[in-house]
């Protein structure tokens, strides 16, 4: 059974609702008023892994993701290029979801945008007045965090602590400098919906509250999202649900930051990379292997160095699925394959692949550890291509069944062309002529087309079904 970290506990445990069959999983997801960035990339990929890799044991997932569609940032967004608010977020969620499919990231089953529901916003806030949890001041209402004794839960430190590291603010009308805005009123000329305290539009904090109730039902599974959420987003939802007595998510997962050059990505310190860049200029699997090879809980650092090394990983993937494209075609058309090796291999043949399956599972069930689970696919590809050398292809083929179905667990499928994935066409080219001059038996031709494979860095298998190539690997 699947176990990860709960950042409520800080402690990993088993992840609840899997013995059910069923998990459900709610996703924070972008505020639109840019490109998204690729510390946003790393959200997608990391949750998609997820969802895969449950879906690939069994467990059927409902998975939201919201879209905050109204924000102060976007507001001051529109106000900076002249659009209005709603053109200016309609045009970034566009790129948002883009940017996902790009990635090959499974979309959400459900992705509600803020403006949806607002109207259950002003109910939800009108409870909590109502139960004297909110008080309203002369710029919209305010959740009063004393009213939840646990309150700082996710952050792992008690109010007075965190009254304590408080700076002091100018607006001295607020009970408490935690309490946080749930209806903020709107100025003149701003976008506003109607409530009985003013005309105006809700708190970001708000907002998951209203839609994960709603659309995965209360206690429900897993919650999501970057530790910059950890503190005070993801408690300040908590807290509302404490004060409105609801059964809130069971199960609280963060993932770590993106860096560059060992510090946290960043607009306002000039290191922020465009997602929607790098996407143009590299594989997107290269991304989701540099993802994969570090663990959802640790920094992990996207320069060029690292991707390039990312991509030189993929490739050797790529060109083992030249080998045994029949492995890898039901993974890369269709649905993951089951978590066992393929049934036409023997069954002698298939025991180490079994082994392998096994400790895949082990790996991505403690605490999705991906890093090991990637060492495991590296290990068994190490094998596989040793087996097919040595001529034993009953063991590399029952290896590759394990790997078609590992790697459609992460959701990084390896590509083949006739000669192997990831060959430059010229190389193609090379491989069809030195094909065509073995069917006409002009074997000089052959061998030589051979040695110019061979000294561009080349190993040419010649096989029934015809020739493929390798990287040499010295």
């Amino acid at each position: 059974m699947l176990r990860l970290h709960d950042t409520a506990l800080g402690r990993i445990r088993a992840l609840s609702g899997l013995e059910s069959g069923r998990l459900s999983m709610y996703v924070c997801g972008p505020t639109v008023y840019d490109d998204p960035h690729v510390g946003h990339g790393r959200l997608l990929l990391v949750y998609d892994v997820l969802r895969r890799y449950l879906e690939w044991t069994g467990i059927q997932v409902s998975h939201v993701s919201n879209v905050t569609d109204i924000d102060d940032n976007i507001i001051n967004r529109a106000k900076d290029t002249g659009q209005s608010p709603s053109e200016l977020a309609v045009r970034y969620e566009e790129r948002w979801w883009e940017a996902a499919d790009a990635l090959g990231t499974l979309r959400p089953h459900h992705a509600p945008r803020a403006t949806e529901y607002v109207a259950g916003m002003v109910d939800l806030v009108a409870e909590l007045i109502g139960r004297g949890a909110a008080y309203e001041l002369g710029d919209g209402v305010y959740f009063a965090v004393s009213s939840v004794p646990d309150y700082g839960l996710l952050a792992q430190q008690s109010l007075e602590s965190l009254r304590a590291g408080a700076r002091i603010e100018a607006d001295q009308s607020k009970r408490s400098p935690e309490d946080f805005a749930l209806w903020k009123l709107a100025p003149p000329g701003e976008p506003a919906w109607p409530s009985p305290w003013g005309p105006g539009r809700p708190g970001w904090h708000t907002e998951c509250v209203v839609m994960s109730l709603d659309l995965l039902g209360e206690g429900f599974d897993l919650h999501t999202g970057g530790l910059d959420l950890k503190f005070p987003h993801h408690e300040n939802e908590r807290a509302q649900a404490v004060a409105l007595g609801r059964d809130f998510t069971h199960h609280w997962m963060h993932h770590a930051f993106v860096e560059v050059a060992g510090e946290k990505m960043s607009k306002s310190v000039g290191n922020f990379i465009s997602l929607t860049d790098l996407l143009a200029r590299e594989d997107s699997r290269a991304y989701r292997m540099l993802v994969l090879q570090a663990h959802y809980r640790s920094p992990v650092e996207v320069t060029p160095d690292t991707i390039a090394r990312a991509s030189s990983t993929l490739e050797r993937l790529d060109v083992f699925a030249g080998r045994f494209p029949a492995a890898f075609a039901e993974a890369r058309s269709g649905p993951p394959p089951a978590p066992a090796p393929a049934p036409s291999f023997q069954s002698a043949a298939s025991e180490p692949a079994a082994s392998v399956l096994d400790r895949f599972r082990a790996a991505m069930e403690d605490d999705l550890d991906t890093p090991r689970a990637m060492a495991i696919v590296s290990d068994a590809l190490r094998q596989a291509n040793a087996a097919a050398d040595a001529g034993r292809t009953d063991e590399g083929g029952s290896l590759a069944g394990a790997l078609a179905a590992m790697t459609a667990a992460l959701g990084l499928f390896p590509r083949s062309s006739g000669s192997g994935g990831g060959v430059p066409s010229d190389v193609v080219d090379l491989v069809g002529a030195l094909d065509a001059a073995r069917a006409e038996r002009d074997f000089p031709a052959a061998d030589a087309i051979r040695a110019e494979l061979t000294t561009q860095g080349w190993l040419v298998e010649t096989g029934p079904e015809g020739s493929r190539v390798r990287r040499r690997r010295d």
